[in-house]
């Protein structure tokens, strides 16, 4: 961020202040970033996650490194991973069993080239990246939390200690030793992050309180505009009772973000400690964005609106446990004029300049609550070939993410994913460089040919319904179509819920919506693909319980085209003869969405040749 444009966000930031001004106010000027699409057009721009990549347990911690294109991954069972970027995507390079307990801390030096993880057991381990090699490691006498490199070469490592508000300053050049001790804090430190710019370092604390001091002396910097930290907005947090929960610093060190643990967030200056942009992204403020009228892209369905609340109360819990998962934090883009942060919607990335949303990655994602984020945003030297086509390489701006529970990183870009794909260690875009789940083992075996239907018939008692069935794009869903079938499963079951003008559902045994099982016995995942939507009519499609991967042996038809579903219910058959009989279902007398006289699935007779009007 150059000179003259910090000049800018100084004087705005006045003008919006202070308008004394006499007689009518006079109508804003709306703000323009220069140059702002160049700016975004370096940034990732996809609905959808373009692959993901194995861990062998839940991910807690990504990092893109500056200047040498690594990308370090950490688990919870204390694995750590070195991905090296590509022209297009990323390479493997190194698995370490780094710790025996979960990784507290990780921290990458500013020049890229060292990386340090401290863990639950007591250990630090100091890393080269450019050699990818472990090259020190020490037992510590406490317990660390996070930990972060307080000068540019990277040769002094700050560790908070946990439960304390004690920062041990180590040495790591050569032999690693202790040098210093900070308690410039009065509560348990939370946060540590060091500014280049101004050689100073920025740590809060669990009482919301934030603290400059300078690396060396451990006194407050003398290069700040401020001379009392009464003249700052810094007890934003304590004031307000909350606490922060991710801290990072603009590339220019003008800047610096907060996630809070009231879901805002937070910009300040540095340099004088004022706030200067807020943004509300706690549950009570997207409640009421969810029942504004008229369209809003940061709406959502109210199925897909239910599902994502209750993960996100599940969330809040699981963050105020003993064992919490990673928070969602806040990340600055190259430039510095534009911020990053995930939600429950979505990531969004907002253009702190101009105030603005001017992108939202991965709302169509809802198997996913995308946690803790890094960007990558440089250019590898080399070049990528498509269509037969070599050229040098671009750009390839790539953010990669962390998902709730999930074992797994996902890589958003500016291209669309993969189609799925039955070669190698390839699923679609989730690659499986890790040995799978059960559930995942489940999904890619293969079943036999007579488990996996083409067409089917539902003969009931209003008429004939015939399907045909995509067991190539989902092979599981199918194959549980298929075989509760054939085995009679769903012979006398009712049509338990009609909705005119939406669907006609059935497959419950019990016939009131709340029974059904899947042939595995237990719920199975979703199966989505880009090119089967609700976009039309008599359309076969899952039901759940609105939760993720909560599949049994529901199922319903589609009256009309449905595309809030998208992406929330598979779709795994189109009917493709007795649409009448789905209307005259449809048309029938009801009382709370029950037919009054039952309509009954006689029985369902499966074909394996799509062209073939033999069935079993």
């Amino acid at each position: 961020m150059s000179d003259e444009s910090k000049r800018e966000r100084e004087e705005d930031q006045v003008n919006e202040e202070e308008d004394t001004s006499i007689g009518p106010p006079k109508p804003k000027k709306k703000k323009v970033l220069k140059f702002e699409k160049i700016y975004v057009d370096q940034l990732p721009n996809g609905e959808f996650y373009e692959k993901s990549w194995m861990h062998r347990d839940v991910l807690t911690h990504v990092q893109v490194t500056k200047r040498t294109n690594f990308i370090i991954t950490a688990s919870q069972d204390g694995h750590v991973k070195f991905w090296k970027k590509e022209p297009l995507g990323i390479e493997f390079v190194k698995h370490f069993r780094a710790h025996i307990a979960a990784i507290s801390g990780l921290a990458v030096s500013n020049d890229g080239r060292s990386l340090s993880t401290v863990a639950l057991d007591q250990t630090l381990k100091l890393f080269d990246v450019i050699s990818f090699d472990l090259i020190n490691m020490i037992k510590l006498d406490f317990l660390p939390s996070v930990c972060e490199y307080v000068n540019a070469s990277g040769t002094k490592l700050a560790i908070a200690e946990q439960n304390s508000n004690k920062i041990h300053i180590f040495d790591t050049k050569g032999e690693v030793s202790k040098v210093s001790t900070v308690e410039i804090h009065k509560a348990t430190v939370k946060l540590i992050k060091y500014n280049e710019a101004y050689d100073s370092v920025v740590s809060c604390d669990s009482k919301g309180m934030i603290e400059y001091w300078n690396p060396e002396t451990q006194q407050t910097p003398e290069n700040l505009d401020f001379q009392y930290k009464t003249q700052t907005d810094l007890y934003e947090f304590a004031k307000n009772k909350t606490v922060p929960t991710s801290l990072s610093m603009s590339p220019d060190g003008t800047l610096f973000a907060c996630m809070g643990k009231d879901r805002q967030v937070r910009v300040f200056t540095f340099s004088t400690g004022k706030l200067y942009r807020k943004y509300d992204e706690s549950q009570q403020t997207i409640n009421k964005i969810q029942m504004e009228e008229g369209s809003n892209p940061y709406r959502l369905d109210s199925m897909e609106f239910g599902r994502r609340t209750t993960v996100e109360q599940e969330l809040e819990t699981a963050w105020s446990s003993d064992n919490p998962p990673p928070s969602a934090n806040v990340i600055f883009d190259d430039s510095g004029y534009f911020i990053l942060y995930p939600t429950m919607i979505g990531i969004k990335i907002v253009n702190l300049y101009t105030n603005r949303v001017v992108g939202l990655l991965g709302k169509s994602e809802t198997n996913n609550r995308f946690l803790h984020i890094s960007l990558y945003q440089g250019k590898i030297k080399g070049s990528v070939t498509t269509d037969n086509l070599t050229r040098n390489a671009d750009y390839d701006p790539t953010l990669i993410c962390t998902s709730y529970k999930k074992n797994r990183f996902y890589l958003f870009t500016r291209r669309l994913p993969e189609e799925s794909s039955e070669s190698s260690n390839l699923a679609g875009r989730d690659i499986l460089n890790e040995r799978p789940t059960k559930d995942e083992q489940a999904l890619l075996s293969k079943p036999s040919a007579r488990r996996l239907g083409r067409t089917a018939v539902i003969h009931t008692t209003k008429g004939d319904i015939k399907l045909k069935l995509f067991a190539e794009e989902c092979p599981k869903t199918v194959e549980n179509f298929t075989v509760h079938s054939k085995n009679g499963y769903y012979n006398n079951c009712i049509f338990h819920r009609v909705i005119k003008g939406f669907m006609i559902q059935t497959g419950d045994p019990l016939g009131d919506g709340t029974g059904g099982t899947s042939i595995w016995g237990h719920d199975f995942e979703d199966e989505f693909d880009r090119t089967l939507k609700h976009d039309r009519p008599f359309t076969l499609s899952m039901a759940n319980t609105g939760a993720n991967s909560s599949n049994g042996s529901q199922f319903f038809i589609t009256t009309i085209p449905c595309p809030s579903l998208d992406f929330k219910h598979t779709v795994f058959g189109r009917v493709v003869k007795g649409t009448d009989v789905v209307t005259d279902i449809e048309n029938a007398k009801v009382y709370d969405e029950k037919p009054i006289e039952d309509i009954k699935i006689v029985n369902i007779s499966i074909g394996y040749d799509v062209d073939d009007e033999q069935q079993e």
